[in-house]
C-alpha cells in the first residue's frame, strides 16, 4: 500500500488522510509497535480546551501543537431532543477515549462542541452565551456553513493515536489502544471527516498539492504552507482568557472552525521575500528586516502591536498592507489582552483525479463569536481600499489574494462536565 522508501512522516501523514485499517497497520508497521500512554479520565482537565500545559513547546514557549488532526462532523440521530440512552451512549464513547489514552500530544487530546442546529432541538438558546448562525463575513466571500450538529477534534503527535481513536469512533474496531471505545455510530451519524497536519518538515513534505507551485517553494523549517511560523505565545488569547466565566457553560467556550483553500503560486511565483513579509505580517516587518527565514528571529512575539496604527498610512506609502496588522487591531481588548486562540493546521483533504488540494483548517476559541466575527472583518482591509487605488478588495490586502474560505461553522465547547449531548441549561 505504502512504498517503504517513503519518508515516515509523509507515510503518517498520508495513513492519516486515507484512515482505513490498512493505513493504520502502516502507520503501525511504521511505530516501532510502542504503545500510547493510557489514561485516567479522573486525571483529565475540568477544560476540554484545555491543551497549552499537555503538549511540547518551542525554546520561546510557543505552544507546539499536536502534528496529526482529524476532525469529524456528526449529527445524532432522531428529530428533536436527544433521548437520555444517546447522552449514556456518548459519555460511554467519550470516557473511553480518556481511558485509552493520556492527555497529552503522545497521547490523546480531543474536544467535542455543539452547533446552533445542536440546541434548535430543543428550541431554546444555550444558557449564558451568543452561538449564532454563521455568517459571510466579507462582500467576497460564500462559504458553505457546516451546521452539523456537533463536532468532534482529534489531535496527537502520533498518527497512529488518531487513527486507531477515528476507527473506533467510526464503528471500524472495538478497542484503541487495548481498551475498549463504543461507536460514535451508535448515537449519531458521521457527516464528514478531515483530516490536517501542522509542525517543520510536514507541509514541505506534503507540497504536492493544487494551489502550491511546482517549484517546490515551502521551506523544510516551516510549519504551514505559507512559509513562515505563526501563534506566536505573544499574540495568542491564554487559555483562561478565552474562557466562559458564568453560566452553566462556565468554564468552556465557543469555537470557529474555517477552512481556507490557498493558492499560492503567485505568493512564492510573483512576490519577493520582503513583499511576502509584507503581506503576512506589515511593511514594517519588511522595512526594519525584523522577519528571518520562517520567522524564527521574532521569539515568542511577532511584534505586530509597533504597526497596528499603521494601515491606512502604510497603504498610502506602500501601496499594500499587512494581514497581521489588520487583523491585530480588533485582536486586542482595552486592556490590551489578544482575544483570540488560534490553533490552525494544513490540509490536503480534496484527493481528485490528479492531486490534493491546499488547504487550511482554522479553528478559532474565544468568548464570544461577535470577537470572531470582529477580527475576520477587520482582514477585509476596508479602510486601506478607500486609502489608495493601490490596495484593492483583495490585491496588496494582506493575504486576502491567496486564501478562499470554502467552509465555516460556529460551535459552543462545554466544560468536560456538560460534554455529552448537553440541554441548553444543564444545571
Amino acid at each position: 500500500m505504502f512504498d517503504g522508501d517513503l519518508p515516515r512522516r509523509t507515510v503518517m501523514k498520508a495513513a492519516v488522510a486515507i484512515g482505513s485499517a490498512g493505513a493504520l497497520s502502516a502507520c503501525l508497521n511504521r511505530a516501532d509497535g510502542a504503545d500510547a500512554p493510557t489514561g485516567d479520565p479522573d486525571a483529565k482537565p475540568s477544560r476540554q480546551h484545555a491543551w497549552r500545559e499537555h503538549v511540547r513547546h518551542d525554546d520561546h514557549g510557543n505552544t507546539q501543537l499536536p502534528a496529526h488532526q482529524i476532525l469529524i462532523y456528526f449529527d445524532i440521530d432522531g428529530a428533536g431532543p436527544p433521548a437520555d440512552d444517546d447522552r449514556a451512549g456518548l459519555v460511554e464513547t467519550l470516557d473511553g477515549l480518556d481511558r485509552a489514552y493520556e492527555w497529552s500530544n503522545d497521547g490523546l487530546l480531543h474536544s467535542v462542541a455543539y452547533s446552533p442546529s445542536y440546541f434548535d432541538r430543543f428550541d431554546v438558546d444555550p444558557a449564558g452565551v451568543s452561538l449564532p448562525e454563521p455568517s459571510a463575513l466579507s462582500p467576497f466571500e460564500s462559504p458553505t456553513f457546516d451546521r452539523q450538529d456537533a463536532v468532534l477534534h482529534l489531535a496527537s503527535d502520533r498518527p497512529e493515536v488518531v487513527l486507531a481513536a477515528d476507527r473506533a469512533l467510526r464503528g471500524e474496531r472495538e478497542t484503541a489502544n487495548g481498551v475498549t471505545v463504543p461507536s460514535l455510530t451508535d448515537v449519531a451519524t458521521i457527516d464528514s471527516r478531515r483530516t490536517g497536519f501542522v509542525g517543520a518538515g510536514l507541509p514541505a513534505e506534503n507540497q504536492d498539492a493544487a494551489g502550491v507551485p511546482d517549484s517546490r517553494p515551502v521551506p523544510e523549517a516551516s510549519p504551514l504552507f505559507m512559509g513562515f511560523t505563526a501563534g506566536f505565545r505573544g499574540n495568542q488569547a491564554t487559555e483562561s482568557y478565552v474562557t466562559l466565566d458564568s453560566g452553566p457553560f462556565a468554564g468552556g467556550t465557543t469555537k470557529v472552525i474555517a477552512n481556507i483553500r490557498q493558492r499560492l503560486d503567485d505568493w512564492y511565483d510573483e512576490q519577493s521575500y520582503d513583499e511576502r513579509v509584507t503581506e503576512l505580517f506589515s511593511p514594517g516587518h519588511a522595512e526594519n528586516d525584523l522577519v528571518e527565514g520562517v520567522g524564527e528571529t521574532l521569539g515568542a512575539d511577532s511584534g505586530i502591536d509597533r504597526f497596528v496604527d499603521d494601515v491606512v498610512a502604510d497603504a498610502k506609502e506602500y501601496g499594500r498592507v499587512g494581514h497581521a496588522q489588520k487583523a491585530a487591531r480588533a485582536n486586542r481588548d482595552p486592556e490590551g489582552n489578544v482575544r483570540l486562540l488560534r490553533r490552525h493546521f494544513e490540509s490536503t483533504d480534496d484527493i481528485g483525479s490528479e492531486k490534493a488540494v491546499a488547504s487550511l483548517h482554522f479553528p478559532s476559541l474565544q468568548r464570544t463569536i461577535a470577537e470572531f466575527e470582529t477580527v475576520r472583518r477587520s482582514m477585509n482591509g476596508t479602510d486601506a481600499t478607500a486609502a489608495t487605488p493601490a490596495v484593492r478588495q483583495r490585491v496588496n490586502n494582506g493575504i486576502l489574494e491567496y486564501i478562499f474560505a470554502r467552509r465555516r461553522g460556529y460551535f459552543l465547547v462545554p466544560p468536560r462536565r456538560h460534554r455529552a449531548l448537553p440541554t441548553p441549561d444543564p444545571e
